[in-house]
């Protein structure tokens, strides 16, 4: 499976894909309207980029989704709806990786871990980026 895309009453809460996800040629995953673009590059040997730049644009953002790759270790990615009940857990190992695109969520570690993590920036720190939510 490429992409598990996960919802929950008609929202879209993560999207993952799986460390065994091969793709042919560079296939984003995430909507073209999502403030958070993320996918595979893929090329075959001897491929060669024109030296570019990304134009800038101002962009408003009004969600922070978050998005990390496994790099060694087992976490369990906990997911819970917005009445604060868990509806899901995925069990994460190296290469799986996750992006965050709604709600509440939190992590356990099975075995000691580490993840490549990327926000949308700026960030402000946990004391204005984090809210912490008790749980039901």
């Amino acid at each position: 499976m490429a992409l598990e895309r996960i919802e929950h009453g008609g929202t879209l809460y993560a999207e993952v894909i799986w460390a065994g996800t091969r793709v042919e040629r560079t296939t984003f995953f995430s909507e073209p309207e999502s403030s958070f673009q993320f996918g595979l590059l893929a090329h075959a040997a001897g491929y060669e980029e024109e030296p570019h730049h990304h134009r800038a644009a101002r962009r408003e953002i009004e969600d922070l989704q978050q998005m990390f790759v496994v790099q060694r270790g087992v976490v369990d990615v906990r997911l819970y709806t917005d009445e604060r009940r868990p509806f899901r857990t995925l069990r994460l190992g190296p290469g799986d990786a996750i992006v965050l695109v709604h709600g509440i969520h939190a992590i356990a570690v099975v075995e000691d871990f580490q993840a490549l993590s990327v926000k949308q920036g700026p960030f402000f720190g946990d004391e204005e980026d984090k809210v912490v939510v008790a749980r039901s």
